[in-house]
């Protein structure tokens, strides 16, 4: 999720443990701490955007990083005067909720986190939510406002923020129940078209989660369609040749994290000296026409060898949607 997001989950976390007792410091602290799991994109001043594909959403999106950062934040603030007077539990307690909802909610998204490092590498995402989606953020952002303006010992001052994280998590788990249904849609398709799919993805695009994209995997192909929940199937089934062959091209622990960083879901286009991998796992923009050639999205990896040396980077097609 943006990280604007995460730190009003953040707040409302700090304000719900910690507010009666430290007041809008709670609220405060819990964005700073919500926050910190994203720091890992400082990591790009050292380390490349290839190497960076299994670093970013990894160990500080995991459960263990949470767990052993919630000791060490727990000691820092220990050292802050109002922090030293709430119970070193209370204290852990509150800053683990701090860094293990931001990784929760992150595994709501495409994109999704490296949940179980160090005990394994996998990708882990459950496709339900966009990056960016107000109607998760805003109810966040009202009942903390509200709640931010009380007394800390008002009566109500935790109503209008429970509130909040009720109507958000309600939210996260409606998207969990609309998934289903696209994704038994998607299959009915499917059979409809005699199509007999290895894997299937579905993904929300947009706000709201009205509109999805299903893309299915077979040996050699990978079909597209976009899905309105009002309307049902709003664009015709799209077919792309995965064409596996050209990753066979590269260096072979190049390919493989392509293929693990977009969970399979992916094709493959020659450009010239260069292949490029559209990963529909992570970018889903849906079909795009350039220069009479469709591709299944507009981002893209270009990967080429020069000199012996595997040189890598990303670039977007320009161009229309097909009609």
């Amino acid at each position: 999720m943006d990280s604007i997001t995460q730190a009003i989950l953040g707040a409302a976390v700090g304000e719900a443990v910690l507010g009666r007792k430290l007041g809008n410091r709670a609220a405060v602290a819990g964005a700073i701490i919500a926050t910190i799991p994203d720091l890992d994109v400082i990591l790009y001043a050292w380390y490349d955007h290839y190497e960076m594909l299994s670093i970013h959403r990894g160990y500080s999106h995991s459960l263990t990083g949470s767990l052993v950062g919630a000791f060490v934040i727990t000691w820092l603030l220990k050292r802050f005067r109002g922090f030293q007077t709430v119970r070193s539990g209370t204290l852990w307690l509150f800053t683990w909720l701090a860094l293990i909802t931001h990784v929760l909610l992150d595994l709501f998204t495409g994109y999704g986190t490296q949940f179980l490092l160090p005990f394994s590498h996998r990708r882990l995402g459950l496709d339900s939510v966009n990056i960016v989606d107000p109607v998760y953020t805003l109810p966040l952002l009202i009942g903390l406002v509200l709640t931010l303006r009380l007394n800390p010992s008002a009566p109500k001052r935790h109503t209008f923020n429970r509130w909040g994280l009720l109507f958000s998590t309600g939210y996260l788990l409606l998207t969990l129940g609309v998934k289903q249904h696209v994704q038994s849609a998607f299959n009915n398709q499917l059979e409809t078209e005699h199509i007999r799919s290895e894997d299937i993805l579905t993904l929300p695009v947009g706000i709201g989660s009205i509109y999805w994209y299903g893309v299915a995997r077979t040996d050699d192909q990978l079909y597209l369609q976009k899905y309105a929940l009002m309307d049902g199937f709003i664009t015709p089934l799209y077919a792309f040749p995965i064409q596996e062959e050209y990753l066979e091209e590269i260096d072979p622990e190049v390919a493989q994290r392509m293929r693990w960083f977009a969970k399979g879901f992916y094709t493959v286009e020659k450009e010239a000296d260069s292949i490029r991998v559209f990963n529909l796992q992570v970018d889903m923009r849906g079909p795009v026409s350039h220069q009479g050639h469709l591709s299944p999205t507009r981002g893209y990896f270009q990967i080429s060898n020069q000199g012996g040396k595997t040189q890598f980077s990303s670039g977007t097609i320009s161009g229309p949607a097909p009609e």
